[in-house]
Formats: C-alpha cells, structure tokens, sequence
C-alpha cells in the first residue's frame, strides 16, 4: 500500500449526505475482486448518461475537478451496503482524502485499509473547506497526516483527529498484510522454535 504522509491537491466539492455505497459503485460492476479498474466507474449513475456521455455538470466531470485527490462530502459519506469496491473505486480514481461531518463505520474502516484518510471535522469547518473546494483548481489544499493539519489555499489551517494505529498504518503504507510482515522475523522465529518442538506435524 502506498504511504500517506502529507498530500497537496486538487479538492472537489460534493456536498450531498447520504452518498451510499451504491451510488460510489453501483453493484453492476462489482463482478471482479482485483482492487483495480474500477475507477473508471466511480459514482457511474451520476458521472454518465445511459449512452455512456458524460454529465457534464458532475463535479467529477468539470475540467478543474477531474485530478481532484481530496473530496469534500456531505454527511454519512459511504452509508449502504458494506462493499469494499467503494473504497476501491475512489482509490483507483486518484482521491487519497476525504473530509466529511461522519461516515459509515465500515466504509471509514475501510478507507483506512486501502489508503485512504477519512477524516471527520464538524460542519462549520467542513463548511470553510467546502467553500476553498469551489474555486477550481487554482485553489489547493495541503493535508499533513503527520501534523493532523488541513491547509486551505489561502493559508487557514485546520487541525484533525486520527487513530494512532490508523495513523501509523497509513504513514508507513502498511495493509493487513504489511502489518503481519512486521512480524516476519517473530513467525519465522516461532516456526523454527515449533518445528524442533513437534517435528511430527
């Protein structure tokens, strides 16, 4: 998994609640279990028209949000269905970050897993972010895991909460499985130690 250390883009505004899990990644699509290609396909009912054009009015779709790495949301961002294709799908689409008032627990979880920061503040500074999203992409934010610090374009700084485990995890790129490689010296250690024990088994 890639680290997540300090993050400087483009933020697009979606300030819609209750964005559910279907509507990240409609289940039609959920026909792989690979992490990837599923980008292409992220908020699909909203980005495209039934003949596959795109909506030119979604945000996604607007030429100053189309590298955006950073999503501000409205409130319960990933509710629904506990699908880990949703993640899989905003990560694949380039977003590293997203900012809402709060999310479905699995879905926040999730994101962690596979790369993401969700980070949660309350409305009126989802609000201040909201507003520095709108500008286009001329107006940049900086997010620094590290110091728990958003920085909006024109320099007012936002501090957040994170989980120490989560925050470690991410800020060394460790997934499930890089957690238990951490451990690769103590289960060799271990299994030489067993097997000399019960070389029977």
């Amino acid at each position: 998994m890639e680290k997540f250390q300090k993050l400087h883009g483009i933020a697009a505004p979606m300030p819609l609640v209750n964005i559910d899990t279907d509507m990240i990644i409609p289940k039609v699509f959920l026909k792989s279990i690979q992490r990837t290609g599923f980008g292409k396909h992220l908020f699909d009912e909203m980005r495209y028209n039934r003949d596959g054009t795109e909506i030119e009015d979604f945000v996604l779709n607007k030429p100053q949000y189309r590298n955006a790495e950073i999503l501000i949301a409205g409130d319960n961002f990933g509710c629904g269905s506990s699908r880990e294709h949703a993640p899989w799908a905003i990560a694949d689409f380039g977003i590293k970050c997203i900012v809402s008032t709060s999310f479905a627990d699995i879905f926040f979880n999730n994101s962690f897993k596979n790369g993401i920061l969700p980070i949660v503040l309350p409305q009126e500074q989802v609000d201040i972010l909201m507003a520095d999203a709108e500008k286009g992409a001329n107006a940049r934010m900086t997010v620094d895991l590290e110091a728990q610090e958003i920085t909006t374009s024109d320099g007012v700084v936002i501090t957040f909460d994170v989980d120490p485990f989560k925050k470690h995890c991410l800020l060394n790129g460790l997934d499930d499985i890089g957690l238990t490689m951490e451990k690769a010296d103590a289960i060799k250690t271990f299994e030489e130690q067993a097997s000399q024990a019960r070389p029977w088994v």
